[in-house]
């Protein structure tokens, strides 16, 4: 008699999406492919919440975010009955605002302030008040928490029992969570792993000066605790233009249909991946590109945006000894683990 086994049915939508498809895409180059990348931080932020009773049944949760994490945060809320108030600005789009309150989630639309910190201090300056205003409220604070990062150990595990030793790892840095749990995860395993972290101009994370992001979903006006500049040994700023072909390019050539932060993270993994072919790399793609059908992949839109998408010029960065001198194409700086201090302000020899 044959006894067969049924395969086990996910207990809800988020276990069953939560982690990355592992896909080879190149002699030495695998993709982590995410539906929703920023639905496992929020699922193991209010699992971990709850676990240390901080969130109980009823408690209003607050955070902000104008992009997935906000996504991933109602999926959760939504299905354990949580009530959600997400503080975003005018990145959130039509669609994601649909989806959003679909799902019980009340959006708070912020205006640029012009004050420091940009549209995200003042996203902040909002969850601070309505802090105030619901003393009782949870605030997930995916910038600052460190079970942010913490929740990306059981993708490190993924990666490492599907693909072996990881010799390098590319991701784009916006909260720091993936990159840096991912890194931190891995080294244990391989100490040298090499930590390429792919911003954007007008981000400060890695000190270039503040200004506006045509290319959203990475980068930041504000300094985010879960961001450990020591940890990284080369930071990279890709522009909108780039970053857009290079999503483009990930669709038609490997059939991955993801967003303009997989988009960049592609553009930088498989130009490394080339310069080092006996290293083994992974690049994380955090979310699909349905969201951005109307943006990134309508040729209309880019036309009215005034973007022609196109790769870097000599389809190469351009190297740099300080952030400040990065050109606005794609840049690259040699991190070496150093603190951002050590970075900005190096000491002058005696």
């Amino acid at each position: 008699m044959t006894t067969t086994t049924l395969p086990r049915a996910h207990s809800s939508i988020v276990e069953a999406t939560e982690l990355p498809r592992i896909i080879k895409v190149g002699d030495n180059l695998y993709a982590a492919a995410f539906s929703l990348m920023k639905l496992l931080p929020a699922r193991y932020i209010i699992d971990r919440a709850e676990a240390a009773g901080v969130l109980t049944p009823g408690t209003p949760v607050i955070e902000t975010s104008s992009g997935t994490f906000a996504l991933g945060l109602a999926m959760v809320c939504g299905l354990r009955g949580y009530p959600l108030t997400i503080v975003g600005d005018r990145a959130i789009d039509q669609e994601l605002r649909t989806r959003l309150e679909m799902l019980g989630t009340t959006v708070e639309i912020v205006e640029h302030t012009g004050e420091a910190g940009g549209i995200q201090g003042a996203r902040l300056a909002r969850v601070a008040e309505l802090c105030r205003q619901h003393p009782d409220a949870f605030v997930p604070g995916q910038y600052d928490n460190p079970d942010n990062p913490g929740a990306y150990g059981v993708v490190a595990d993924l990666v490492a029992d599907t693909v072996g030793a990881v010799d390098c790892l590319v991701g784009p840095v916006g909260s720091g969570g993936s990159t840096g749990g991912l890194a931190a995860a891995l080294r244990p395993r391989n100490p040298q792993l090499h930590l390429v972290g792919v911003d954007t101009h007008g981000s400060i994370i890695f000190g270039t000066p503040d200004g506006p992001r045509t290319l959203r979903g990475l980068g930041s006006s504000i300094h985010p605790g879960n961001v450990r500049h020591s940890a990284y040994d080369e930071a990279h700023w890709v522009t909108a233009p780039e970053a857009f072909h290079a999503t483009r390019e990930l669709y038609r050539g490997h059939g991955l249909f993801m967003g303009p932060t997989s988009g960049a993270s592609f553009q930088v993994a498989s130009w490394w991946a080339a310069a080092n072919p006996d290293s083994t790399v992974v690049m994380v793609l955090p979310d699909e590109g349905y969201r951005y059908q109307s943006t990134v992949y309508n040729d209309a839109w880019l036309a009215e945006q005034g973007i022609v998408p196109a790769p870097a010029p000599g389809g190469a960065p351009v190297t740099v000894e300080h952030p400040l001198d990065a050109p606005p194409v794609w840049s690259r700086l040699m991190w070496a683990r150093r603190g951002f201090d050590d970075v900005m302000m190096p000491e002058m020899p005696s």
